[in-house]
């Protein structure tokens, strides 16, 4: 722990993206050992992930974030940049997903959301979870960055975000890579495939923790931005797509069971740990 608390924010950020990166890439390798995915299973990895983001969006993001700015000196209200902070972290969000081409598992063919493409279907969907991601590496990113003005306070929140994230991101590697053998790519392609989702992260945390950094007072906006790109995730892809299924009542039921158990796993790393 001495370690990790004299390192610098951003080789702590690289360090703690590269983990979360290789936990996407853990999930995805289940590939090799399952042909496919029970589709209560899905919905249940997807509900964990949107559990865990939720709690990580209120504990780990806005709650500090609102702290910092009582703290700070600002013309704001704290409320106001929280508030100001998340509906740019959603307006982001929404910009992305109608720019940026992709199609949700499930989807038919020529359902492409985003700016028109003649890509394959499976980068297509790849380019989906792809775009969950960014978020994520971006919280882990700021909450590090958040080191260089809170010092070694900072640390337990930040590696409770990280690991959360990680947590959460085995599933949705092989909830990524083992549907893709439907679309009759071989494993490695789905393995190459499911991890790359994951390879966001890194870029995203090195750009969150590099803003903070420099320019220390955007420090409760930037933390209030990922946390409204987190939750514009959760409602607009992830419960939607969990709660998808040929038996609505279960799949709905899997998906809430997901969400519960990554909520409170979530919260306890928070609160263990913050």
């Amino acid at each position: 722990m001495s370690y990790l608390a004299s390192s610098d924010p951003l080789t702590l950020t690289i360090y703690a993206t590269a983990f979360t990166w290789g936990m996407t890439a853990l999930g995805a390798a289940m590939v090799f050992f399952f042909k496919t995915i029970k589709e209560h299973l899905l919905n249940t990895m997807l509900g964990f992930a949107a559990g865990v983001m939720v709690a990580a969006s209120f504990w780990s993001l806005l709650a500090p974030a609102i702290e910092m700015a009582a703290d700070s000196p600002h013309a704001l209200p704290p409320w106001a940049i929280a508030a100001i902070g998340f509906l740019l972290g959603a307006g982001f969000l929404w910009l992305s997903d109608h720019i940026i081409p992709h199609m949700h598992f499930g989807a038919k063919e020529g359902e492409v959301e985003g700016i028109p493409t003649k890509l394959r279907r499976s980068i297509l969907l790849v380019f989906s979870i792809t775009l969950h991601n960014i978020p994520e590496g971006l919280a882990v990113g700021v909450a590090f960055g958040a080191l260089a003005n809170s010092g070694e306070s900072s640390l337990l929140p930040a590696l409770a975000v990280a690991l959360g994230i990680g947590i959460q991101n085995f599933p949705e590697g092989a909830a990524v890579s083992i549907p893709l053998r439907r679309e009759g790519l071989s494993r490695w392609k789905c393995f190459l495939y499911g991890q790359a989702s994951g390879l966001v992260e890194p870029a995203a945390g090195i750009l969150g923790c590099l803003l903070v950094e420099s320019m220390t007072s955007i420090l409760p906006y930037a933390l209030a931005f990922a946390a409204g790109a987190m939750l514009y995730v959760v409602v607009e892809e992830l419960i939607p797509e969990a709660q998808s299924g040929r038996d609505q009542h279960e799949s709905t039921h899997y998906a809430t069971i997901g969400f519960m158990v990554g909520f409170v796993i979530m919260m306890i790393l928070d609160v263990a740990l913050g």
